[in-house]
């Protein structure tokens, strides 16, 4: 997903101006894909160039509401239909759990308990989100549909975090030593068979 076409979905439920888009992507978009606001504004301008937006209306102190053309609307409908998708995921838990052996044993009990408490709470809130959506909250437009979905995806991924983070808490930890040379460290992690001399120094 970039950040043109998340614009242009959004956009598609109506005419909003950049501060509305700002705050709309923190609420909805923010947990899977971030986005400053200058980006923001920077690309409505190029998207408004491409003749994928327009203005809709102007207000107080240079404000413009944007509304999408059928240009917008168009590249929008043909990014949801295309059949590459980009499967990259960027979680910064997940990189720093490559690193894990470079923690103390204590420090990483503790990460860990962090962690899982985040995953487990944004699963719930995610979750009373859903119920809401259950219970006709928020209607039962095409919009609030998608967005249900893509609140059930929320919560399926933030749990499964939440059940990692518990699970790594029970891995013994392998831990820095910096008193050791790389080569003991080495040969402290490589097993030596029952038949194999462990090589000499």
């Amino acid at each position: 997903m970039s950040l043109r076409h998340g614009l242009l979905g959004l956009l598609a439920e109506g005419p909003a101006s950049g501060y509305d888009l700002a705050r709309r992507f923190e609420e909805a978009l923010g947990p899977v894909w971030p986005a400053q606001h200058p980006k923001i504004y920077a690309e409505l301008s190029r998207l408004a160039g491409a003749g994928m937006i327009e203005v809709d209306s102007r207000g107080p102190r240079g404000r413009k509401a944007y509304r999408i053309t059928d240009t917008g609307l168009a590249e929008v409908r043909r990014w949801l239909a295309e059949g590459d998708v980009d499967h990259t995921l960027r979680s910064e838990s997940v990189l720093r759990s490559f690193f894990f052996w470079l923690m103390e044993p204590d420090a990483l009990r503790e990460h860990l308990r962090r962690e899982q408490r985040f995953f487990a709470e944004t699963a719930a809130m995610a979750r009373t989100y859903a119920a809401a959506k259950d219970r006709g909250d928020f209607g039962d437009s095409m919009q609030t549909k998608s967005m249900r979905v893509a609140v059930e995806a929320a919560i399926r991924m933030y749990q499964a975090l939440a059940d990692w983070a518990e699970w790594a808490q029970t891995v013994p930890p392998a831990v820095a030593d910096t008193g050791r040379s790389d080569e003991a460290a080495d040969a402290a992690r490589t097993p030596t068979g029952p038949d194999e001399p462990a090589a000499a120094g």
